[in-house]
């Protein structure tokens, strides 16, 4: 179920799912309304929007991951960080809204479950059999983003061990923002390649759902920001990866390794995270270059086809990120958007996709209800 609530300077997308075991879970896409107002004024319009949503829609509700799209993160990231000092995983990165305002939000909420920063500086999420571990803004300054992607992971591999899991069996989604991603993406990838050829994730055996994209810190010197997500407690057999064969290829054929997405089923519901997915068929060919109206329609064929892989459809997405490179196109895709997802949260931001000839790429998350007694509940 999706509500769209309107404020006098805001305006926000509220997903719901309930489930069966008292758990519920929200994402609120928040966007601002009056681009002819500061910055200041604008992430105040958002914070008081999410404040009154918390409030009056969802009490007893606790954010578990935030992230802030900015304009101009150099002069705006401190605000934000002064302005929201609560407890959650929170991803701050330049990826300028193209509506013409400055600042957009996506949260991710759940109700019934305990929460806690971890000494690993992971963010516990708790229920049942499980701890989801959130992280947010991991960043470093080594001397390029091979190196600081290479150190990010290794860092990463010491606090799962630290919680008692590994990144092959327990992550499930990461992001990596990179600097100038024309420039830089090329060690990203070398880097990564690396890091999972060592902790056995191959081929033929699975990679982990990602997304790498255009982004930027407020430190020009930051070439590559990471934030991810892992459960603690989930079984093997719980975790499906999603291929799509008929519409995409394998991304190990062209040098990389992520998973076009990934599947989790629990005893009441299934999640499913699909990467960043853009105009590609099965040969891992660009297609219909430099047409944005065709290259969004072929993104969504790609994307349906991974979530029917997972037994979903449109009707189960729960928020949509959409990155686009050019801003020029933005009027063309938000039409089409709105057209074909008039009921569901997303944000269009400005944020280059690995490679030039993609002007589109979307992400999304999916949850369905599920009856599976073989596994826990959520």
């Amino acid at each position: 179920m999706t509500q769209h609530i309107t404020y006098p300077n805001a305006k926000a997308e509220l997903f719901s799912f309930t489930g069966a075991n008292e758990v519920d879970e929200h994402h609120i896409i928040l966007h601002a309304s009056n681009s002819e107002s500061t910055f200041q004024q604008q992430l105040d319009a958002i914070l008081d929007a999410y404040q009154d949503i918390l409030s009056n829609k969802l009490p007893g509700t606790v954010a578990v991951f935030k992230r802030y799209f900015l304009s101009d993160a150099a002069n705006q990231a401190d605000d934000v960080a002064a302005a929201d000092t609560s407890d959650c995983a929170k991803s701050i990165i330049q990826q300028a809204p193209l509506d013409g305002t400055k600042i957009g939000m996506w949260v991710y909420l759940i109700k019934g479950v305990q929460t806690r920063y971890l000494t690993s500086e992971l963010y516990e999420v708790k229920h049942g059999a499980y701890r989801h571990l959130w992280n947010g803004s991991a960043h470093n300054l080594a001397a390029n983003s091979e190196y600081q992607t290479r150190l990010l992971f290794n860092e990463y591999i010491m606090q799962l061990t630290q919680e008692g899991c590994t990144l092959a069996n327990n992550c499930i989604r990461t992001w990596l923002f990179v600097n100038d991603v024309d420039l830089n993406y090329g060690g990203v990838v070398r880097a990564r390649n690396q890091v999972f050829f060592t902790q056995g994730l191959t081929n033929n055996t699975h990679f982990i759902a990602s997304t790498g994209i255009g982004g930027r810190q407020a430190d020009p010197n930051v070439l590559t920001q990471m934030d991810n997500y892992a459960i603690a407690g989930i079984q093997p057999q719980q975790i499906r990866y999603l291929y799509a064969p008929t519409h995409l290829n394998r991304t190990s054929d062209y040098g990389v390794s992520f998973e076009r997405g990934t599947c989790v089923d629990y005893g009441d519901r299934s999640h499913v995270f699909i990467s960043g997915t853009a105009s590609i068929n099965n040969k891992g060919e660009v297609v219909f270059a430099k047409d944005i109206v065709k290259q969004t329609q072929r993104m969504w064929e790609n994307v349906e086809a991974l979530l029917k892989e997972a037994e979903c459809t449109f009707n189960d997405i729960a928020q949509i990120i959409v990155y686009l490179r050019d801003p020029s196109d933005y009027n063309v895709v938000s039409k089409l958007f709105r057209q074909k997802f008039p009921e569901k949260p997303y944000i269009i931001v400005l944020a280059p996709v690995c490679r030039p000839n993609w002007l589109i790429e979307m992400e999304c998350m999916a949850v369905r209800k599920n009856s599976n007694a073989a596994f826990e509940c959520f």
